[in-house]
């Protein structure tokens, strides 16, 4: 029996903007189950959450990194959301609002009890950069389930991204806290359902 024939699988076209906070305490009712999405500024992220919810304008999507500088939640069910995290790295602002962005966001990471997991993106082609090892030195001293996707995969041929995607498995394999790790393009749609079936078991209601 298959991961997803044991899974009830969420719908994620249900997603719907709820609503964007600046800190923790703007933030929906810590209840119910939220899957988080964490990268930096160019990592592809709000394309990756349109691609999974199947709407081309749920996440807003820049050419200019940076522009979520928001907490945005999504909700699919009343106790069911994604949540879309600041994008971290290029975005032109002042240093002392880049230090406000984290501080808010290392807030709701450690405080969030619904917080069920954490999806790390990474550039296929830039992985593991100081931000993406600070997330998972996180999530592994938390014990927080994390799935890193390896976006943009389009971008190298198969087998450059296999190679990357072995490299990094062996790497997370040194971590005690359990990390998955996937394949991802939300051009070609790769690694769509595999995303699916692996934040629907981190959302089930009991």
């Amino acid at each position: 029996m298959t991961e997803s024939d044991q899974i009830k699988l969420v719908n994620f076209q249900k997603a719907q903007f709820l609503t964007s906070a600046s800190n923790l305490s703007q933030c929906p009712e810590d209840q119910g189950y939220e899957v988080a999405f964490a990268g930096r500024s160019n990592a592809g992220k709000s394309s990756a959450l349109n691609t999974l919810t199947g709407s081309k304008k749920l996440a807003r999507t820049s050419k200019t990194p940076g522009r979520t500088q928001l907490i945005n939640f999504f909700s699919i069910s009343d106790l069911q959301r994604l949540v879309d995290l600041p994008g971290y790295g290029y975005a032109k602002v002042p240093e002392e609002m880049k230090k406000q962005w984290q501080y808010h966001l290392e807030q709701y990471l450690s405080q969030r009890q619904c917080l069920m997991g954490i999806v790390l993106m990474m550039d296929i082609r830039h992985p593991l950069k100081d931000f993406d090892l600070m997330v998972m030195q996180w999530a592994n001293s938390c014990e927080m389930p994390l799935h890193i996707l390896l976006t943009k995969a389009d971008k190298l041929k198969y087998g450059a991204a296999k190679q990357t995607l072995s490299k990094l498995q062996s790497i997370i394999g040194s971590y005690h806290n359990p990390i998955s790790v996937q394949l991802f393009s939300a051009l070609k749609k790769t690694g769509v359902d595999e995303l699916r079936v692996k934040l629907s078991g981190w959302l089930q209601e009991d």
